[in-house]
C-alpha cells in the first residue's frame, strides 16, 4: 500500500515548481501563512499535493494547525491516546514523503 501511495504522490507532484498548476487547500494555505522564508507558492502547492495523496481532509485540517501552533504538534506526538498515535503515524509518513518530493525552490 505504501508503495502505491508513494508512486501516486510522486506522479502527482513530479512537476512541482516546474510550471505545474497551483493546488490550494488547508495545508498549502497554512504553509504560505506560516511566514517561513522558504515557503513559496510552488513549494506549498507541492506539499498540498502530497497531502491530498496521503492524508484525509480531516487529517489535513488537523495538520494545518501545526504551522501556527507547533506546540500542538509536540503535544500530539507525545500523547498516549491511540487516536493521536494513529494520526501521528499518518502525519509522519506525510512529512517524510513531502520532504523527499518537495524541495524548496530558491528564488
Amino acid at each position: 500500500m505504501r508503495v502505491f501511495l508513494g508512486i501516486g504522490a510522486i506522479v502527482a507532484v513530479a512537476a512541482c515548481g516546474g510550471g505545474a498548476p497551483s493546488v490550494s487547500g488547508a495545508i498549502s494555505e497554512a504553509c504560505i501563512d506560516g511566514g517561513r522564508s522558504a515557503a513559496s507558492p510552488a513549494l506549498c502547492s507541492c506539499i498540498q499535493q502530497v497531502a491530498n495523496q496521503s492524508l484525509s481532509s480531516r487529517d489535513q485540517s488537523r495538520a494545518a494547525i501545526f504551522f501556527a501552533e507547533p506546540q500542538l504538534a509536540q503535544d500530539t506526538r507525545q500523547s498516549d491516546r491511540i487516536s493521536d498515535e494513529a494520526f501521528w503515524q499518518r502525519y509522519k509518513s506525510f512529512t517524510e514523503l513531502s520532504t523527499q518530493i518537495c524541495q524548496p525552490i530558491d528564488a
